[in-house]
């Protein structure tokens, strides 16, 4: 009969080694800004890759930068992995794998390691996530921005259609000044889009210098507090940088601020 418990030593040294380490190594997708996700073709894991050494990612990371993935190394330090461990949850990940296509490769359920971010925050805040659209619309995004396809595949269609089904039935956050002006993006062809933000981590990436509010609104309200000149919103644009075309509906206007974006 097989020990159930014969690769516990193994595990209980990966999770060390992801939380106890000094640094890690992750690889980020340069369509994204964010980790990259890959889905395993036998258990259908949704993966990002962590090492311990960076000659280590520079040398496996390079099998997929040979398949035309853009991507970069980014060091997470020791202090960060907290909040780092807690973004990976609200992107819908739910495995890392560390040193992956290394022999000490081991793959990692998030769920053993960290536990999942609480619903309680301070100052009455509501804890927002879309774990479900964000997944979609980084796989979505990793292959649209790597392919720069002029028309898109039946299998990204799909995706695309999923990625709107979720958003319907979300709850975002959304960003406002302190009197009540809308902060907007514009692209460089003079379209405006409105940011919102499938949580809170991806919010304070757009709020470094708290000058904005936290405004938890459905993707149903949207359209009511939609800025008069934008073209529709653009979902967490400091990462997946998801433009979604809305359409205005009556609600309540205040003062706008244009914020450029390349």
């Amino acid at each position: 009969m097989e020990n159930k418990n014969a690769m516990q030593p193994e595990k209980q040294a990966a999770i060390r080694i992801l939380s106890k380490s000094e640094e890690l190594y992750v690889l980020i997708s340069l369509c994204t800004k964010m980790p990259f996700v890959m889905c395993d073709p036998e258990t259908f894991d949704d993966e990002i890759f962590i090492y311990e050494k960076e000659e280590d990612i520079k040398r496996e990371g390079k099998r997929f930068v040979d398949q035309k993935i853009p991507l970069q190394i980014a060091k997470v330090a020791r202090k960060d992995f907290l909040n780092f461990y807690a973004n990976v949850f609200t992107m819908g990940v739910n495995c890392v794998v560390l040193n992956g296509y290394m022999p000490d490769m081991f793959k990692l359920q998030l769920s053993e390691m960290v536990k999942k971010p609480g619903q309680k925050l301070p100052n009455g805040q509501i804890w927002v996530e879309n774990p479900g659209l964000h997944l979609t619309a980084l796989y979505f995004m990793q292959e649209v921005r790597r392919q720069k396809l002029s028309e898109l595949t039946d299998e990204l269609k799909e995706m695309q259609e999923e990625i709107l089904a979720d958003y319907e039935k979300g709850t975002y956050v959304a960003a406002v000044h302190e009197n009540n002006g809308i902060p907007l993006l514009k692209q460089k062809n003079g379209d405006v889009f409105q940011p919102v933000f499938t949580d809170i981590l991806e919010f304070g990436k757009f709020n470094k210098d708290n000058q904005l509010k936290a405004v938890i609104v459905t993707a149903a309200k949207i359209p009511e507090i939609l800025a008069e000149d934008a073209k529709g919103v653009v979902i967490n644009p400091f990462g997946v940088n998801l433009q979604l075309p809305i359409t205005k509906r009556p609600g309540k206007k205040g003062p706008e601020r244009e914020q450029e974006k390349e």
